[in-house]
Parts: C-alpha cells; structure tokens; sequence
C-alpha cells in the first residue's frame, strides 16, 4: 500500500470515527444511536486494519477483525437485546413509552453539537506537541482519538438514560482505544484482547443492571430515580 492511499484511507476511517461520536450527540432515538456506536466500530477496525497492513503486522490485523466482531457486532448486538426488552415491555401497556428516546438530556442538541466542536478544537490543542514530534500520518490523526474521548464523556455524563450512558462509556473506550493505536501503532494482542474482555464484562454487568432497574423502578431515566432516593 503507497503511503499517499494509507494517508487518504486512514483520514477517511478517522473522519467516520469522529463523525459517528458526534452524530451521537445528534440523534435522540436510542436505536439510532446503537446503529452509530456499530458504525463507529467498524470505523475502529478499519484504522486498525489500514495500520496493520501498512505495517506489515499480522498481529494488528487479527486485532482489528476482533475488534469489528466486538465492537461491531456482539456489544451492539447486547445493547439492541436491553432495547428491544424496553420496547416490549412498553407495547405491553405498562407505559415507559420515552424509554425509546433519550427525551431530555442535561444539555440540548444545538449546545451539545457546539460543545463537540468545542472539545474537538481542545483535542487538537493538545495533542500537538506530540503530533510536532513525529509527524506521521498516524500521529497526525491522534486528536480524533482524543476528541472522541472526550465528547464519549460528555454523553456519558449528560445523558439520563442508563443506555445512552451505556453508549458513552463504550465511545469513552473506543476513544481509548483509536488513541493507543494512532500514538503507539497499536498494543500487544493479549493487552488488547484483556482490555476488550473486561469492555464486554462491564457491558454485561450494565445490560443486567439496566433491566433489573428497570423492572424494579419502572425507568432508567437518572433523575427519576433520584426523586425516588430523595
């Protein structure tokens, strides 16, 4: 692969990865946003694959095709599951009809777009001094990873749905993981392999969490379940 394809491939898999965290902050129907954080895993399996083959990796490769099986398909297949719980439980006439929304977050859409626009102009900040250090194409694609970190953090601590805050949390590691990429050509394989073992566990622990809560208390909305404490 030349080195002007791998930029111009690498830029467009980067480009997706951003826009599929910021879209998030967009949409208000959690289907949707499932859908995105699947596309946002491929985008993630792309940049890993255009490095390994790049690089001549094989080790990265086998990364990114269990990477796109994780993040592309088995946690937005258990995300889709708790969902579609959600919605039946509503079609049976118990109300809840918002759970397929997330209807109020902490801040609107027009304000959570602008402060993606602002915490990506931040990403840029600060990763230039490293990206002055070894300009290479990977490096110069390292803010998006440290811009989808931290717009993953804001939807995690605006939303008040439990799987919307879900959703950020795993952005918040995809992040992560763009960035360990980008900056260090990827991790060793068993790293890899724990860290997105222990991102399914936590998952796991989540989707039970949510739906015993949910069976519980009758939502997942946050702020209901704190007049419910109060």
């Amino acid at each position: 692969m030349s080195e002007g394809l791998f930029t111009q491939l690498l830029n467009l898999a980067c480009g997706a990865f951003l826009l599929a965290a910021v879209v998030v902050l967009w949409r208000r129907e959690l289907a949707a946003i499932v859908r995105l954080f699947a596309l946002q895993g491929i985008a993630l399996a792309a940049i890993a694959l255009l490095l390994g083959l790049h690089e001549d990796r094989w080790g990265l490769i086998v990364v990114a095709v269990g990477i796109g099986a994780l993040r592309a398909g088995l946690l937005p297949y258990l995300i889709r599951r708790a969902l579609k719980a959600f919605v039946a439980e509503r079609d049976g006439g118990h109300g809840g009809g918002e759970e397929a929304r997330e209807t109020q977050p902490l801040v609107n859409v027009a304000a959570s777009l602008l402060t993606a626009a602002a915490l990506t102009l931040l990403a840029y900040a600060v990763a230039r001094p490293l990206v002055e250090l070894d300009p290479t194409p990977a490096t110069r694609a390292l803010p998006v990873g440290l811009a989808v970190v931290l717009i993953g953090f804001f939807v995690l601590v605006t939303r008040r749905r439990a799987l919307a805050q879900v959703v950020g949390f795993l952005l918040l590691d995809n992040g992560i993981t763009a960035t360990a990429f980008l900056a260090a050509s990827g991790v060793p394989l068993i790293v890899e392999l724990g860290v997105s073992f222990d991102v399914l566990l936590a998952v796991l622990v989540l989707q039970v969490l949510t739906v015993r809560v949910r069976e519980a208390f009758g939502t997942t909305d946050i702020d209901d379940l704190r007049e419910l404490h109060d």
